[in-house]
Formats: structure tokens, sequence, C-alpha cells
């Protein structure tokens, strides 16, 4: 396999980059900086393209059989390198963890990429691609539910240039409001954060999260679930690290440069009163989006896939089975129905 990434010198991308080599797949690296490019990978072929010069991105798809952006803001990015993945007729795939950003991918590729029977999947990454796995993996056999919501147990967040970056024109786009997904649609609003506990499983346990601290599952997981109701929550200290603009960035802290960063994703869905459960553990939750695209990039081009158009991760791949995969980087629990069933 052929397989671009482009942005391949960001904190991300070189996750990415990395996975890829692990998993005996030699990748091409493309990104805006050919410079930066050639010095960190000298042994790998480099295809230097800015996103606004469509030759360029086309030279560096050409022969590709698929395509991961890591380079944000992705409301810059997403749209340019879409357009050339479609031009090459080759999957797309991205992290991208911006709200706007992968609304407007699902929305204005949706026609193009099912003509094209081509897939589009935004979000592959912690951030909104995790959650709608672990959503829909709980779902079960329910086709519609009352509530879904994914809590965020960070033990810090060291967040990298490219998030603030992308978080400032997050900002910017919504005119600093804030934003949520209730009664069906996706709402700006000015309402103040409230803070609640939280059960997260051991060894966690209860902690105090920032309620509506609104990340990207809003938007991946109604976009395939009858769920009225998605909503999606931060513990209290990582949020406090990314408000604190003198927050370092992440550090490596073992060989493969990870930090020393945990999480816990406490995902919880709801109907008729019942309710289920399913969870995620691991390390850095930058590094772990390497595995999340990647995974998902081997599985389309085997065919290992539910459709085609511009979709998200619960609705291309067989959750379950997914997140499986991903045991050498995540611990998945489920737990029981935690009433009777009504159903």
């Amino acid at each position: 396999m052929k397989i671009v990434v482009y942005g391949a010198t960001g904190h991300t991308g070189q996750f990415v980059v990395a996975e890829l080599r692990r998993r005996g797949i030699t990748p091409v690296v493309a990104g805006r900086g050919a410079g930066k490019l050639s010095k960190e990978y000298e042994d790998l072929t480099v295809r230097p393209a800015a996103v606004d010069d469509p030759e360029a991105l086309d030279r560096a798809l050409d022969g590709a059989d698929a395509v991961i952006n890591t380079a944000g803001p992705f409301a810059l990015t997403a749209g340019p390198v879409i357009d050339a993945a479609l031009r090459a007729k080759i999957p797309y795939v991205d992290v991208a963890a911006e709200i706007e950003a992968n609304v407007g991918t699902l929305t204005e590729y949706a026609d193009r990429a099912r003509e094209a029977g081509t897939i589009v999947l935004p979000a592959m990454a912690f951030f909104g691609g995790l959650g709608d796995l672990l959503v829909t993996h709980a779902m079960g056999d329910w086709t519609a539910a009352d509530e879904a919501h994914i809590a965020y147990g960070l033990s810090s967040w060291h967040p990298t240039p490219g998030t603030r970056t992308a978080g400032a024109v997050s900002h910017d786009r919504r005119d600093g409001r804030r934003v949520r997904f209730t009664n069906g649609v996706l709402e700006y609003h000015d309402e103040p954060a409230t803070q609640e506990d939280w059960d997260f499983p051991a060894p966690l346990g209860r902690r105090t999260v920032v309620k509506g601290f609104t990340m990207a599952d809003v938007v991946t997981v109604p976009h395939h679930l009858a769920i009225p109701e998605v909503g999606t929550s931060m513990a209290v200290e990582a949020a406090q690290d990314l408000a604190d603009v003198s927050t370092p960035a992440p550090t490596p802290s073992d060989p493969d440069g990870r930090s020393d960063q945990s999480f816990v994703v406490d995902v919880a869905v709801s109907a008729d009163g019942v309710v289920r459960k399913a969870s995620a553990t691991g390390r850095d939750i930058y590094a772990v989006s390497a595995p999340l695209a990647v995974e998902a990039v081997e599985r389309i081009l085997s065919g290992r896939t539910r459709t085609v158009g511009a979709v998200t991760a619960g609705a291309l791949f067989d959750p379950a089975d997914f997140l499986q995969a991903l045991g050498p980087f995540l611990s998945v629990t489920t737990s029981a129905q935690l009433t009777p069933t009504r159903r």
C-alpha cells in the first residue's frame, strides 16, 4: 500500500508515520514545508504541497492508495486535500477535532463521495472517532436512544501548538459562542459551562468534569445514530490546562514519543430508563489517534467497511471488532445494562 500522510511533520503526523512503519507500510510524506519534510524523513519519498496549490496536491497523491490528513487547522486543509483525493479517486481520512470543519466535511462532500464510490472519513482520532465507536458499540442492538454522553477523564492536557491554533480558528468561526447538540440539532449558545461529578471506571473513580465541554463527538455520533441528545464533558484538570496559555506542549516520556498523560473515555447511552456503558483507557491522546487513523485506512483498503460516502467511524466499521484491534493501545470494557430493560 502507498499511503500519503499530509502534515507528516506535525505532532500527530509523526505518530501516524511511525504507526504505518510499525505495520510494515512505507508512507509517502507530504505537507507545506519541503525543507522540514526532507530533514525529518531522509529515507522516505517527500512530496511538498501547499493546500492552495491543487497541482502540487495532485502530484502528492499521484499513485497513492489513500491519504491521511493530519495538518490542521482542518478548516483550511480538509477541503483542498479532500478535493485532491476525489480527483485521485482514493479514500480520505483525517484526524480533525474541529466541530465546524467536521460538519463541513460530512455535509459538503456527502454527494460527491457517494457518487465517486469512495470514502471520506473525518475525525478518525481520539476526539470524534473513538467516542463514536464506543457509543455505537454500547448501543448494541438498539436502533435509537434518548441520550448519549461521552466523559473525558484526562489526567492532564498539554496541547500542541496545532491544537491551540485549531481552537482559535473554531472560536472565531462561532464568534466565541458555545456549541451543543440538543433536540436533534447542533446549536450555538452563550450559556456558561457548569460542573458535575462523574463516576469513571476504576482506578480513576469519581471526578469533577466540565459539563458542556463540547467536542467533535456531537458531530460524529448523531450523524448516523438516532440520538437527539449528545453531550460531552471534560475533566476539570484537563480543561484548566487547556485554558492556561502557559501550559507547555506535550513532552515524550517513553521511546515511542508518548507523553505520560493517561485517559479514560467513558460513554453512557440511555433509552427508556436503561443505561448501557462502554469505556476505553489508554495513554496520550495524540499518540492514540495514529492507530485509530491507520487501522481505519487498512480496513478501508481491505474492504472491511459497511458503506461509502462521507461517513463517520461508527457507521463505517464494526465497532466491537475495530476496538478489539486496538488492544495494544486501548483497554475497552463494556457494562451490562444498569437497569432492567423496558424496551
